[in-house]
């Protein structure tokens, strides 16, 4: 089963830590997972200062700077992992090294029949 474990942390607190330590890390557990056969992907995004958000309403385009809601933590990166089950997917996440100063939501993936490989 597919699992996309999205990184939730607070910019400001994000900002204040030694983010080289917490990227090491993750590339470590990375590797790790990629050895277990259970790693799809995964990286970080860039600060929200440079997300856009495009929403239609009404048939208009809306495109606004910034992330999509007003929140204390931001999407900050996510894993994709493919593993047995949801105990497995919880196990995982409590290993991503930012857990430790944010959330990891964790979320099933829905296959869709026909999308390309």
């Amino acid at each position: 089963m597919k699992y996309m474990l999205l990184i939730y942390c607070n910019e400001k607190i994000w900002d204040t830590l030694d983010r080289l330590k917490f990227r090491d890390a993750s590339v470590a557990l990375c590797h790790e997972l990629a050895q277990e056969g259970k790693f799809i992907a995964a990286s970080p995004l860039k600060n929200i200062d440079t997300a856009v958000s495009v929403r239609i309403r009404e048939g208009k385009t809306l495109i606004t700077d910034g992330p999509f809601a007003e929140t204390h933590e931001q999407l900050g990166g996510y894993f994709l992992i493919d593993v047995a089950n949801l105990d497995e997917a919880k196990a995982v996440a409590a290993r991503i090294p930012p857990a430790v100063v944010g959330t990891i939501e964790i979320r099933p993936i829905e296959e869709l029949a026909g999308m390309p490989q």
